[in-house]
């Protein structure tokens, strides 16, 4: 389905074959040294900005190296966070098991702060003490409901793994785990109000996990000082992650009784953010929808900047490729009604291409270009924030952002690709039901 789904876009057609067979080793390099792990499909990661549109065939790592809790550590990674946890697999050296505890520990205090179970007043303590039980082998939490309450009943084994660290790990991991548990405590019952307080929201729930994985990144002398120095431009890279998820999120949030649109910006245009779902309400809805999408670009030049000084392959990917489908699905809901009455997502094909176009700068420059003359293009001039929105893709546009496209975009032209993968469905389709009367007959004169 996906395939015929990529016929109109024959590149994407071609870079999902691509993949299928084979091709993922290019983002995943060490997929040839993992064995079948466990991903859940129904995954939804409201912190964190996952590849939710492709999923992997399951990952792990060599299984001969590691002891009995971190095999169990890599298990709970796979459960918990779909394909997010192929890329922190392919990580290069200590860093991967660095980043999967310091992913493993964030989601046990997230589950923690998203049980509504359990009340205020107990909650707010368990959060503000949730960095030390790290040091207290025995500690667990076994009353949870959530769906992934496993990392709070199994916490002695990832606190175990967590002290096996190296010292300048555990650190890092700490201190965000600290400030992170007070900013939700903080959250559990205030609503974001202005501008400011959606950004402070951020950055507790995605801002802090930019500047833990950056000072990760630079204590593992893969990536320079700089690079963890910086937390301004590493806490952009989370927010721009986290305002996306919350802008795209708007109708499935509004079911289930979450509201993290800041109140400053709609209040313009309703009474009730519930409101911008009536049909009466559209026009305004899409208004103030790109008015929030115009406030996510001012992220991206940071996005760029940052990226541009990585210089390890593997940790290049990790952070560039959720960047890219951010961006990418930012465009796709930008001045889009759909957002106020289903589900906005961009093509499996889509995905794939980006994945396996984000390994250097150069191609994430031209991915974002692509994206920002897409947005451009498509402002109403009656919008009542076109000209913010125009000013901010001027400014993405003077970093020195190509005005071509991708290299492996434009080897053939649309019309023959169109052709030969219309030619190669067709034929995929042929040999299967081939395939399976093949097999019926056998099966039948076997009987």
């Amino acid at each position: 389905m996906e395939f015929v789904k990529c016929l109109g876009h024959p590149e994407e057609f071609y870079n999902l074959l691509r993949f299928q067979m084979g091709g993922r080793r290019k983002v995943i390099p060490k997929m040839d040294q993992m064995v079948p792990g466990i991903c859940d499909p129904k995954r939804k990661n409201s912190h964190w900005f996952t590849m939710q549109d492709v999923q992997f065939p399951g990952h792990f790592l060599e299984q001969d190296s590691l002891s009995s809790s971190l095999k169990t550590c890599y298990k709970y990674l796979n459960q918990t966070s779909r394909s997010f946890a192929a890329v922190i697999q392919a990580l290069d050296g200590e860093m991967r098991h660095a980043v999967c505890i310091f992913y493993l520990v964030l989601r046990a205090l997230d589950t923690l702060e998203d049980d509504m179970t359990i009340s205020i007043e107990r909650k707010v303590p368990l959060l503000h003490n949730f960095h030390s039980y790290l040091y207290e082998p025995d500690w667990r939490f076994t009353e949870s409901k959530e769906k992934d309450r496993q990392v709070l009943e199994d916490f002695p084994t990832i606190s175990l793994e967590f002290r096996n660290l190296a010292e300048k790990y555990q650190t890092v991991i700490v201190d965000v785990c600290q400030k992170m548990g007070f900013g939700m405590a903080e959250f559990l019952d205030k609503r974001v109000t202005s501008e400011r307080e959606w950004d402070k929201y951020c950055h507790y729930v995605a801002g802090l996990v930019g500047i833990g994985l950056s000072r990760l990144f630079s204590a593992s002398e893969l990536e320079d000082p700089l690079i963890g120095e910086d937390t301004e431009r590493a806490n952009s890279m989370g927010l721009f992650l986290q305002k996306t998820n919350i802008i795209r999120d708007y109708l499935e949030d509004q079911r289930e009784g979450r509201e993290f649109w800041p109140q400053e910006t709609w209040s313009k245009y309703v009474k009730k953010l519930g409101d911008f779902a009536k049909p009466e309400n559209i026009d305004f809805a899409v208004q103030c929808l790109n008015e929030l999408i115009t406030n996510a670009l001012h992220h991206i030049p940071d996005v760029i900047t940052y990226l541009s000084r990585l210089r390890n392959q593997s940790i290049f990917n990790f952070c560039a490729i959720p960047q890219v489908m951010a961006i990418a699905t930012l465009a796709a809901c930008y001045n889009n009604q759909q957002v106020f009455k289903g589900v906005v997502k961009i093509r499996k094909g889509q995905a794939v291409t980006l994945m396996m176009d984000a390994t250097n700068m150069p191609a994430v420059k031209a991915i974002i270009h692509q994206y920002m003359e897409e947005i451009y293009h498509r402002i109403p001039t009656s919008d009542p924030c076109s000209t913010k929105t125009r000013q901010i893709i001027s400014t993405i546009r003077t970093q020195n952002l190509p005005n071509c496209q991708l290299v492996s975009r434009s080897h053939y032209s649309p019309i023959y690709l169109s052709f030969v993968m219309l030619l190669a469905a067709l034929s995929w389709q042929y040999l299967s039901t081939l395939s399976q009367v093949t097999e019926d007959y056998v099966q039948t004169g076997e009987h």
